[in-house]
């Protein structure tokens, strides 16, 4: 029996790849003899660097600013020549306490440094993912990092925070034109919102990072004044291009200067030979720490199940909570499910235990398509 696991991470207790290693060991568990493929997946927010760590890639470490400007320990990985950071390493929602003070002066400069380390230490392109930032400064941090001037109508420079956008009125992106000659340039994400308006960075994701009515409303306002000013240093206009908005803007930025934006699922994918694994499966284990209505907006249990659908292959998925109904898990094409609460007392136990519910519930799964499996045959 052929049985590839492809989790996302368990939030809070288990990365991808070590949902996939307790997967594995349920499935040995249940059938000592079936034959086990890992192939953890993400959707381009936290936890990607992991899984791409798993499939070979080199961990590169570096010091760099932070979303307040205090140094924090980031990396990126390279692999096959690319570069993939994520933003949230260098200016992650983690690094300090949303306020609205906060929300007003976090920016990318470290995001703007980790690509430049990777491009002067050879890397012919730069894959950017962009879920989980504290900023929403359209990226004007990382540009700044990258070289460029930006300056208010005095010809001051400008601090590269959300609250300062509004001051902007010229960018001068020579310097990072140059620096970027050559290098390739990808937008790992599945969030579609654009940079300004209801559905835009400031609006959406402000409240997360602390931002209250009057901070979002600054937000905006710069935002729309930095559009401006990027679209008057010839760059493509990215107010409402899909997409744009995510990572507080810094999407945005990297459009800006050429990069495409993919569905970071589809590009994790790729890389770890999810559809080659699953053409060759008898059963698909997919999972994460919470199944609910996110996960079928472009979410990675959501995208392995389809896949496997499409080659006619049957899927289970473990998680730690399912809040979907029956009905809602089969139209995404899961056909069997265990949820780890439903076997404790607590979610702080199935947060501690998740390692051993985790291989339990895959075991059950097994055992449960094993059966079916013999008696249809």
């Amino acid at each position: 029996m052929q049985v590839v696991v492809a989790p996302d991470k368990f939030k809070g207790s288990l990365t991808a790849v070590e949902a996939a290693e307790a997967m594995a060991a349920g499935v040995h568990d249940a059938l000592a003899d079936a034959a086990v493929e890992r192939r953890p997946v993400a959707d381009g927010g936290e936890g990607t660097l992991d899984v791409l760590v798993a499939a070979g890639g080199r961990r590169v470490d570096v010091d760099v600013s932070g979303p307040l400007s205090d140094p924090v320990h980031a990396h990126y990985v390279v692999l096959d020549g690319w570069a993939y950071v994520e933003s949230a390493r260098a200016c992650g929602i983690e690094h300090m306490e949303p306020t609205p003070w906060t929300a007003l002066l976090a920016h990318t400069h470290g995001v703007g440094e980790l690509v430049r380390h990777a491009v002067e230490h050879g890397a012919r392109g730069v894959v950017l993912t962009v879920g989980g930032t504290a900023s929403t400064d359209g990226g004007a941090g990382m540009l700044q990092a990258l070289g460029a001037t930006i300056l208010d109508a005095q010809g001051h420079p400008v601090e590269p925070s959300g609250g300062a956008l509004p001051e902007v009125a010229t960018v001068d992106l020579t310097a990072v034109r140059h620096r970027l000659a050559g290098i390739e340039l990808r937008v790992a994400t599945d969030v579609t919102n654009p940079l300004l308006g209801e559905h835009g960075a400031a609006a959406v994701f402000g409240p997360q990072k602390g931002a209250g009515t009057a901070e979002i409303e600054l937000l905006e306002r710069g935002l729309r004044t930095w559009s401006a000013a990027l679209a008057r240093a010839g760059t493509p206009d990215v107010a409402d291009t899909p997409g744009a908005g995510a990572g507080g803007g810094v999407a945005g930025a990297a459009v800006a200067l050429g990069a495409v934006v993919e569905s970071g699922f589809e590009l994790v994918a790729a890389v770890m030979g999810v559809d080659d694994a699953v053409r060759e499966a008898d059963l698909v284990i997919t999972g994460e720490g919470s199944l609910d209505a996110s996960s079928l907006a472009g979410k990675a249990p959501a995208g392995v199940a389809e896949r496997a659908r499409r080659a006619g292959v049957p899927v289970a998925a473990v998680a730690g909570r399912i809040a979907l109904s029956p009905d809602q898990l089969t139209d995404a094409g899961i056909t069997a499910w265990r949820a780890l609460v439903d076997d404790v007392e607590s979610p702080e136990d199935a947060l501690r235990r998740a390692p051993d519910l985790v291989r339990a519930a895959t075991a059950e799964l097994v055992r449960d398509h094993d059966l079916r499996v013999r008696a249809g045959s």
